[in-house]
């Protein structure tokens, strides 16, 4: 059994929210998805990718902005990891 992990940034803390960045990897090696590599996210939602099959394993932490940094400009915040097994013929 090998990994796939696919971690998505959504638009809110809410799993039915938009998708608004996304990165894939590939442990069974069967697919080199690589930064860039599609201007459409995998899934519209997160909950579309819970219910293909993918396994929520990660969701960030909930953190009130510290007061006078309300509007600040840093990475994404609500950031989700997902999982799947799959067989593989590696050994």
């Amino acid at each position: 059994m090998r990994q796939q992990v696919l971690v998505l940034y959504l638009a809110s803390s809410a799993l039915d929210a938009d998708v608004v960045g996304w990165s894939r990897y590939d442990g069974t090696a069967r697919t080199r998805p690589t930064t860039g590599d599609s201007d459409e996210p995998p899934y519209r939602t997160g909950l579309a990718a819970l219910q293909d099959g993918w396994r929520l394993f990660q969701a960030s932490q909930l953190l009130p902005p510290q007061s006078g940094h309300e509007y600040d400009v840093s990475f994404p915040k609500h950031e989700f990891f997902f999982e799947k097994l799959e067989e593989s013929s590696r050994p």
